[in-house]
C-alpha cells in the first residue's frame, strides 16, 4: 500500500463479539461501522483474522465489492454473492467454507479476530469462492484507505 492511503476508523458494537456472531450462538456476520471513505471509494472489501488459530494469518472471513457505506450489516448470509442485506461477494476462508465463521475458542480460552477492512477504487473482478491470496492480488493497486479493529470473545 503506498503512502497516501487514507485511514479509515472502523469499528465494532463493543470489544467483546456478542454471542450471537460466534460458535456458540447463530454465527451471524458482525456489524461493521466505518467511518473515512471518500468519494473516489467504489467499493469495501474485509477480511476477518484470527491469530489464535494455527498459521500467522487465519482468515475467517472474506468479502469484497461491498457498497462504499459506513455500515456493514450484522447477518451477511454465508454464500457466494450476496443481495441481502447488502451487495456483496464473499470468499473461502480458511475452515474451507464460504462466509463468516465466529470465534470459537476451547473452554477457558479467550481468542481475538482483527478486522481488516479496505477502501477500494473499482470493484473487483474475482469470482465468488475465491482465497485470500486472489483478493489481495486483485486489490494490489487499488487501496484507497485502510483501517482495522478487533474484538475478543471469550468461553
Amino acid at each position: 500500500m503506498g503512502s497516501n492511503v487514507i485511514n479509515l476508523s472502523v469499528s465494532l458494537r463493543s470489544a467483546e463479539l456478542p454471542v450471537w456472531n460466534t460458535c456458540d450462538g447463530p454465527d451471524l456476520s458482525p456489524e461493521l461501522r466505518i467511518r473515512g471513505l471518500s468519494e473516489e471509494v467504489q467499493s469495501i472489501a474485509v477480511f476477518a483474522l484470527n491469530p489464535f488459530e494455527p498459521g500467522c494469518s487465519f482468515t475467517t472471513w472474506i468479502a469484497w465489492n461491498l457498497s462504499p457505506s459506513p455500515l456493514i450489516p450484522e447477518g451477511i448470509p454465508p454464500q457466494g454473492v450476496v443481495t441481502a442485506p447488502v451487495n456483496a461477494v464473499q470468499g473461502t476462508n480458511d475452515y474451507g467454507s464460504i462466509g463468516w465463521r465466529g470465534p470459537c475458542p476451547p473452554g477457558g480460552e479467550t481468542h481475538r479476530c482483527i478486522f481488516k477492512v479496505y477502501g477500494l477504487d473499482a470493484m473487483l473482478d474475482l469470482a465468488p469462492g475465491a482465497g485470500k491470496h486472489d483478493l489481495i492480488g486483485a486489490m494490489r493497486g487499488h487501496v484507497l484507505g485502510f483501517g482495522d479493529t478487533a474484538a475478543t470473545y471469550s468461553r
